[in-house]
């Protein structure tokens, strides 16, 4: 047997992307003895308006062996518990999008499998009312999960809300400190092997030529690397995810903050808001083909909650991914790699993602094709059922308007139509393979937009009703009594990672 290790890793952009992917090499590949080179250009702006992150994000940061309070102060970050849509399903109708788990099973028996019957019986409150997440979203509470046996305060579940160009910053210093080299400039050629069309080497616009084994692009939507050098090709998906401008804008705090993401329907798309510690972020995703740039503004700006601090920030994208995220000896990560609105906060975490199957498939210099397809396949997997669930937001609604029209007659890929029609038999939901969203989002959208089962599961008729209603009233009765335990979402970031005034 025989290796031929790499030695030369070349990262193409900073930001979010190129700074997780540096900071994450770093830690985990310490031992191999790599030399981690990123190059970015300060002349090169970032997006750096992806402020709301899932669950995951926590992982990463537990992972890179750093302290959580540490990074929430740099990052002037506040802790998120869900999404809360207003307006989505119908003007004036609200629903939430909680993390972690909901209620507990009864024997075999899921708690939304019972629960679905009692609530179809209309012997059962709202699904939010069983989670402790929402609860506390809804209270403005927050703390973290506590040794607590037998009751929700165990299973807290959270992500964070913070200052994504800060994130990057945090990053960089982590990464700069353990050995990762810094380049500052642009690309001006990349030189592929004449052999194989594998990326030999960089020249950049001083003179320099950088050679490496394994490229990393997170040059954004350009794809220096995966598209302009390798040509890889792009899938577009506004076919199914028609949205594609934004306007970003930050603005003055109007009180303290959330614990939540607020996402509100508008005319031909959504607003966000996501409170941080200094500022809130606010952005307007609208489809071109159903308003203008100057109306899309006016709506932003006159739903604004505190006073704008800055000219709001236009961006164009076009939903989709590449043909393949890692050809040859290139792997594209963030932008580079594709793009899916920001609806349920997933892009940060599919930058994640690709990193932690980057390591694990990760290469020698022979750039095994065995490796690279399986890749390709999850990311191909993975990235297509995060387009399924976002599409699930826009084309079951009951809101008016041409572009909300057009939305419910979008074609639905095949993936997802096979989930709503086995939700609507009994109320199943499967979580196939390494899919990002578990059973219970998809039961909070499902319910959250009024789409109901015809039935519920027939093995719930083992339960005794009075049994299924004693548990329902205990789960409530439990929730309530954490979540008026726990302190204010302002109170715990002052204790524990408030940012020095």
């Amino acid at each position: 047997m025989s290796l031929n290790p790499l030695r030369d890793i070349v990262i193409v952009g900073g930001g979010t992307a190129g700074w997780m992917a540096a900071a994450s090499f770093a830690k985990h590949l310490e031992k191999l003895n790599c030399n981690i080179r990123l190059i970015e250009s300060e002349q090169i702006g970032t997006v750096g308006v992806g402020e709301a992150t899932i669950p995951p994000i926590m992982d990463f940061i537990r992972l890179l062996g750093v302290d959580e309070n540490d990074v929430v102060r740099a990052v002037k970050g506040t802790f998120k518990l869900g999404i809360a849509y207003r307006d989505w399903t119908r003007p004036g109708d609200l629903y939430f999008h909680p993390f972690g788990p909901t209620g507990f099973g009864m024997g075999p028996i899921s708690f939304p499998a019972y629960w679905l019957k009692m609530f179809q019986e209309g012997k059962a409150s709202r699904l939010e009312d069983y989670s402790i997440q929402a609860v506390a979203a809804f209270a403005n509470k927050f703390m973290r999960p506590v040794h607590a046996p037998n009751t929700p305060l165990n299973k807290i579940t959270y992500a964070l809300h913070f200052d994504a160009s800060l994130f990057a910053r945090y990053l960089r210093n982590f990464s700069e400190s353990r050995g990762v080299t810094r380049t500052e400039g642009k690309v001006r050629k990349v030189n592929l092997r004449p052999e194989d069309g594998f990326i030999a080497s960089l020249k950049m616009e001083n003179g320099e030529t950088i050679t490496g084994d394994l490229f990393i692009d997170c040059s954004g939507f350009r794809g220096v690397l995966i598209e302009e050098a390798l040509k890889t090709g792009y899938q577009d998906w506004t076919k199914w995810l028609p949205c594609d401008r934004a306007l970003a804008v930050p603005t003055q705090n109007a009180g303290p903050p959330a614990s939540f993401t607020q996402v509100t329907a508008r005319e031909a798309g959504w607003q966000w808001r996501i409170p941080l510690q200094h500022r809130t972020g606010n952005g307007h995703v609208y489809c071109s083909g159903f308003t203008s740039d100057e109306r899309a503004r006016e709506v932003l700006l006159t739903n604004l909650e505190g006073k704008a601090l800055a000219e709001p920030l236009p961006l164009r994208f076009t939903t989709g991914r590449r043909n393949k995220a890692w050809n040859k000896n290139c792997v594209a990560l963030g932008l580079a790699s594709g793009f899916l609105e920001p609806l349920e906060s997933t892009s940060i975490h599919l930058i994640q993602r690709g990193i932690a199957m980057l390591l694990k498939f990760f290469p020698d210099r022979s750039f095994e094709p065995a490796d690279i397809d399986r890749f390709n396949k999850i990311f191909e997997f993975e990235f297509g059922r995060v387009r399924d669930f976002l599409l699930l937001h826009y084309t079951h609604t009951e809101r008016e308007g041409a572009f909300w029209e057009h939305c419910r007659n979008i074609p639905l890929t095949d993936s997802l139509q096979e989930k709503i029609d086995l939700f609507k038999s009994h109320g199943r939901i499967l979580r196939e393979d390494t899919e990002l969203f578990p059973a219970q989002s998809w039961l909070y959208v499902m319910i959250g937009q009024a789409i109901l089962p015809r039935s519920y599961e027939p093995t719930v008729d083992t339960l005794g009703d009075s049994a299924i209603l004693n548990n329902l009233t205990d789960i409530r009765a439990v929730v309530k009594r954490c979540v008026d335990a726990m302190p204010s979402h302002q109170d715990f970031i002052d204790r524990n990672c408030a940012v020095p005034s």
